[in-house]
């Protein structure tokens, strides 16, 4: 693999999972070899000196890296000290780590949690810590593997903004690795795209997307898959693709919203007037009832903080309400012990590494099945999560998406009655969302099991769920079909509600399809 990075630059590295994306940041920030171990040949140059040159001192103060799970780059006890770990480390005097903390903190919306343990934070607010602590640095270079994939939709869009502005108005050479492209992709000067450990396209965004779909790879924005099959031209954005779209139906119609699911009578989960709050902390979950319904898919979205991960815990049994009430299939959760809620309730953190620990992916399975005293169909599920070729393989040298999927089939092979997802789509590609969709649809329509799902990905779970779920400050705020929930909302909206609000009623990219299809017909 080759690549020149002109300094300044925005270049966007696109690609399936397990392409080498992070691999090639490491290498970037000189963690490979020397961190990471393994076989290394080339070189890679900054300003024209080998890194292998650069004192370590030095390297820090002109790269900067965020790491997909924020959890590997926490090193101390709070958010505060965290942020002042690595300019201490650099000499600088205290005034300027005061300042650059405090600037640091406002610009991340960390200043409430500065006292607070880096332990209790959410998935989220550890993301927003790491990227901090790497920013207060003032790095010539910022590397950012997959740094929104635990930020909710208004702090992505605030956070990647930010980062363009510091590329604009400052000079800084940012290259970012990320999956959910529509965010991201018209931000970028470059779009680099990897498959298996090589760069297949290196190209200005529209030139790269229309390459990218010539050669049949899905790396591109939603509203750029749909249109370009229309009409052959590449829009980037929402305001791109509404004007085409709006060319391409002049004189139409508004069109029908699309069918949506119903929710079964049957509940998985009842929950009433719950509450929880962590010791020595502020109340997670407050007040909170929810309806979950049986045999179906049903997904929360919501800001950091909102509750949504503790709201798993307390239905999984790793936490006990202060007050209120859960019932799980009928049946009191409190009158639940480990070994029946172990039985009936898989959950699935938003760390897959808390679940790896075996030397294969087979292993993984096998373990979950004995320790419960069972027998199952590892093969069937290692195929049906699109495993079976890595069954060999020890899980730690996948790729976080890979390892996601590896986690979730050590739970799958069980059979549980009602599956708890924390972030399953975090670090995962295109396709692998579409046959995670498959598979948990699946799930719920042919097996009868029920889904509850945490995400930020809101255009996964316009898709997929006939259920959604708004959660802040604790509370349920809204509950109902996606395009109940979703369909109007100002940070929550998918692109694809985006592109046809006011035109038609539309939420997912099959219905989108299926309209343009439609519209493209009555229109000659």
């Amino acid at each position: 693999m080759s690549l020149e990075i002109e300094e300044g630059t925005f270049v966007l590295l696109a690609g399936p999972s397990g392409s080498g994306k992070s691999t090639v940041l490491r290498a970037f920030a000189g963690l490979v070899p020397d961190f990471h171990g393994g076989v290394f040949g080339g070189r890679v140059l900054l300003d024209g000196r080998d890194l292998r040159d650069v004192g370590r001192r030095e390297l820090a103060r002109s790269v900067g890296i965020v790491f997909q799970d924020p959890e590997k780059q926490l090193v101390m006890t709070t958010v505060e000290r965290e942020l002042c770990f690595g300019l201490e480390n650099i000499g600088l005097p205290s005034t300027v780590i005061a300042r650059r903390v405090a600037e640091g903190a406002e610009f991340l919306g960390l200043t409430p949690y500065l006292r607070t343990p880096t332990a209790e934070l959410s998935g989220g607010l550890k993301q927003k810590t790491v990227l901090a602590a790497v920013l207060v640095m003032q790095p010539r270079v910022l590397l950012l593997d997959e740094p929104t994939s635990q930020l909710d939709p208004a702090a992505a869009d605030e956070f990647l903004s930010l980062v363009r502005r510091l590329n604009q108005e400052y000079g800084l050479t940012v290259i970012l690795s990320e999956q959910r492209l529509d965010r991201c992709y018209h931000l970028a000067d470059r779009v680099a795209v990897m498959e298996a450990g090589r760069v297949v396209i290196d190209a200005p965004p529209r030139e790269a997307a229309k390459l990218a779909l010539n050669a049949g790879l899905p790396y591109v924005p939603a509203v750029t898959r749909l249109l370009a099959a229309v009409n052959g031209r590449h829009p980037l954005t929402v305001a791109e693709g509404r004007r085409e779209l709006l060319r391409t139906v002049a004189g139409g119609h508004a069109g029908q919203a699309q069918g949506a699911r119903t929710d079964p009578a049957d509940l998985a989960v009842e929950a009433s007037r719950v509450r929880y709050a962590y010791p020595r902390g502020a109340a997670a979950v407050t007040d909170l009832s929810l309806a979950v319904p049986a045999g179906a898919i049903t997904t929360v979205v919501g800001p950091n903080g909102a509750g949504k991960s503790t709201l798993l815990k307390l239905l999984a049994g790793l936490l006990k309400p202060d007050g209120g009430r859960i019932r799980i299939f009928g049946r009191d959760r409190g009158t639940l012990n480990k070994a029946g809620l172990a039985a009936g309730v898989a959950y699935l953190a938003q760390n897959p590494n808390d679940y790896l620990f075996r030397d294969t992916v087979a292993e993984e399975l096998g373990f979950t099945l004995r320790a419960l005293g069972r027998s199952g169909p590892v093969a069937d599920v290692l195929a049906a999560c699109g495993l079976s070729d890595l069954a060999g393989v020890n899980p730690r040298d996948l790729s976080a998406g890979e390892r996601q999927r590896v986690a979730l089939a050590s739970l799958l092979v069980a059979g549980p009655s009602l599956i708890l997802l924390d972030e399953p789509t975090r670090g995962v590609d295109q396709p692998a969302k579409d046959t995670l969709g498959r598979l948990l649809d699946r799930l719920c329509r042919q097996d009868g099991k029920s889904v509850l799902l945490v995400t930020h990905d809101v255009d996964f779970a316009a898709e997929w769920a006939a259920k959604v779920v708004f959660m802040a400050g604790g509370r349920v705020l809204a509950a109902g079909t996606p395009a109940e929930v979703l369909g109007d909302s100002l940070f929550y909206s998918p692109q694809v509600a985006r592109l046809f609000r006011g035109v038609a009623e539309v939420t997912t990219f099959s219905a989108a399809r299926a309209w343009m299809a439609q519209a493209g017909a009555g229109h000659g």
